[in-house]
Order: C-alpha cells, then structure tokens, then sequence
C-alpha cells in the first residue's frame, strides 16, 4: 500500500470522505501579486535578480507558468501606477492567451511626494480631489480588464502626538471612502486592509481590523475587510479575528504572507505554520459563509528566487488547507460539547501533525501535474531561461517613484 492509499484509509476510518477534500483542494484558488516577480526591495536596498520581470507582460508570464506548475493560481493582481499600460483590453487578452486572467486592482496613494501629509486622510481638499481621481481611474481599469475587485490600502497617519487631529483625520477618511463606493459598479466590491504602523509610526489611520470593519458597516455591504497575515501585533489572535468577520459576513479576503517582527514580506507559513492552519480550520469551519473570500499572496522577495519563492508560498497555502479539511469535526464538536479542553485541542493536533504530502500530490496527479511543483520547476529550467533572456536589471521593480 503506498504512503497515499495509507493515508485515505486511515482518513476514512475517521469519517472524513477524501473525495470531498480533494475535491476542495482541486477548487482553490489563489490570487498572484504582479509585484512579486519583480525587483523588490526594503527601504534599505534593492537587490536585483537575474530574470526578474522587468513590466506587467513578463510578470503575467511568470505567474502563469506558477499557475501551469500548481494549478490554482489562475488570477493576478495589479498594482496602479506599477504596471499601467496604455492599452488594458489588450493586457487582459494577453493574460488569457498565457491562461490567467486579472485579479484585484490595487490602488496606491503612499509613494508620490504629493502625499507627504497623507491622501485620503489630508487636510488639503485638492490632495484628496487627486487621490479620488486616481482611484476612479482604477476602477476604469478594473472594468476594462474584467476584474471585480479593488483592494485599498494606506499609509495615511501621523509620528508625533498632537501632529493631526485623530478625528478630524477620521472623518475625510470616511466621506472620501464614501464617494469611492458610491463610484463602484454593482459587480465590484472593495477590500479594506489596515496596519497598525508604517509608515506611520505615531498612529495609523486605519490601524487594526475593528477600525476597517467600522468604516465597511458606514459603506455598505459591498465594502469588506481585508487581513494581511503580517499587519498584526505580537500575540493578536488572527484567526479569532478571521472567525469573527467571518460570522459578520464581511472578511473580504487575505493577503497571505508571514512576519517575524512586524511587517509582512517573508513567505507564507515559513514562521509559524500552525496558526495558518488555525487560521484554515475558521474558514473550514464556517463553511459557505467563506466561499466568496478572495485568497491572495501579499510578498515580496528579496533575496530568494522570484519563482521558486512564489511556488513555495502556494504550497505552504495548500498544506494548511489540506490540513484544515481533514480536520474530524465531528468529534471536535463533541469534545468541545463535553468541555474536554485537552481533547478538543489534540483533534487539532492531529490533523495538523498528519503528513499531508501524499494526499496533494495525489490531487496534483489527478489533475495532470507533476507531484512535486518545486521538483517541476527544478527541472524545467525556466528559472533559468528567463535569467538568460532577461538578465539583470533594476528596471520594472516593484516599488519604482510614484506619478
């Protein structure tokens, strides 16, 4: 008996039907960042990397050979001024012609000079009129490319107390956000993301999950809540967080990464893989109140190989799933009934301790991978072509001047 016929039986003897898991396995769908093929940096340096995409066509490509190796990353994000292009109908036909399409339109208002004061947030009322105006140019953009999704994000805040009046701050927030929803088609919904620091290091005008969640209830139903895994204190409970927007019918979506300290570019479940497990069991456990939140990677990487890094994020993501969906909850909930507290928790335990590699490799091979996507990469040689083709440059990275 192989190691995943061994597995399904031992599943299976539990009550877990491994149809229905792989089933789900094979229906995930996980969003690319345009950005994370590119040459990225920290605030210290830039380090380039040979084949690095160089514009938004070559990061299309490197995505879509990401999705040919896993074969649930079929959409990709884009970042606005990042990748403009002059000509966005014929952006989206290249996409599907490489066999991906579009994803979320992200908006930025944190790189160009103009911003200094804040954007969204500024007293400047002319400020605000070319932060609005910009983010009606990417709902234009979304429309043309199919996309159904804005993602927004700021580093709008203060350094020092007294600086800026909280509420004063608080309320341009709230009409201009007001004004970009009421621009926004009925097919379209916008994502909020917040962080507690940077670049704002005094306070953050959208610091933490309860501020996003107050202005989306001030919005409207189409105006949901986003979690970057790596905009969190020390200690916060994000799948407590992931559980309760979820029961309120607005977690929007994720953007995946990891973080040690602070901030959020290291790789997916490189840290602390068991709280992306937990984070999986909440989204399993609610079911179809989960089946519209948007799956995407949120990274950039610096010093290891863009598609590698990338390919490694989407197995790390899928691990976790996997993990979750052969969770026994069955008796979980009668553990939890009986309060056997050290009960309920080995149940976890045992689904996250449970060696799931057989089980996607298997998903991998009914859908006409190769087992192993890393190993596929290895030998297919396209990092290296690219490098070749391409060579290095500092052009293109992912956080060039803002316009």
């Amino acid at each position: 008996m192989n190691h995943y016929s061994l597995l399904a039986e031992q599943l299976a003897n539990k009550g877990i039907d491994v149809g229905v898991v792989k089933a789900k396995l094979k229906a995930q769908h996980i969003e690319l960042p345009s950005w994370g093929f590119a040459n990225t940096g920290t605030r210290f340096k830039t380090y380039a990397w040979p084949g690095a995409a160089r514009n938004i066509y070559e990061k299309l490509a490197d995505a879509a050979y990401v999705h040919k190796l896993t074969g649930i990353c079929p959409s990709v994000a884009i970042h606005i001024p990042w990748d403009k292009v002059e000509d966005w109908r014929a952006l989206a036909e290249y996409a599907q012609a490489q066999g991906v399409r579009i994803g979320a339109v992200n908006t930025n208002t944190f790189q160009a000079d103009r911003y200094k004061w804040g954007s969204i947030t500024n007293a400047d009322p002319a400020i605000r009129q070319i932060a609005f105006e910009h983010h009606l140019e990417c709902i234009t953009i979304a429309q043309q490319v199919g996309s159904t999704t804005l993602s927004l994000w700021y580093g709008d805040g203060t350094n020092y107390a007294g600086q800026e009046s909280f509420v004063a701050r608080r309320h341009r927030m709230i009409e201009f956000l007001q004004q970009v929803y009421a621009a926004l088609p009925e097919s379209m919904r916008m994502l909020i993301e917040y962080k507690f620091y940077e670049p704002a290091f005094y306070h953050t005008d959208l610091a933490d999950w309860g501020q996003a969640y107050a202005i989306c209830l001030k919005l409207g139903p189409r105006a949901q809540v986003l979690v970057d895994l790596g905009h969190h204190a020390h200690g916060v409970n994000i799948e407590h967080i992931v559980a309760t927007l979820l029961d309120e019918g607005r977690l929007g979506g994720f953007h995946f990464n990891n973080r040690k300290y602070g901030d959020d570019d290291l790789i997916v479940g490189t840290i602390n893989p068991f709280e992306l497990f937990l984070i999986f069991n909440e989204l399993v456990a609610a079911g179809d109140a989960a089946k519209d939140v948007a799956y995407m990677i949120d990274q950039c990487h610096m010093i290891e190989p863009k598609i590698e890094a990338m390919v490694q994020s989407v197995v790390n993501i899928q691990t976790a799933y996997a993990k979750a969906l052969i969770v026994n909850r069955a008796a979980l909930r009668a553990r939890q009934e009986a309060h056997d507290v050290l009960g309920a928790h080995r149940i976890l335990m045992d689904a996250f301790e449970t060696d799931v590699r057989p089980l996607l490799a298997q998903v991998r091979q009914e859908m006409g991978l190769h087992p192993d996507p890393i190993a596929a990469l290895h030998q297919s040689g396209y990092e290296q072509k690219i490098a070749a083709e391409r060579g290095v440059s500092q052009a293109g990275g992912g956080f060039p001047e803002g316009d």
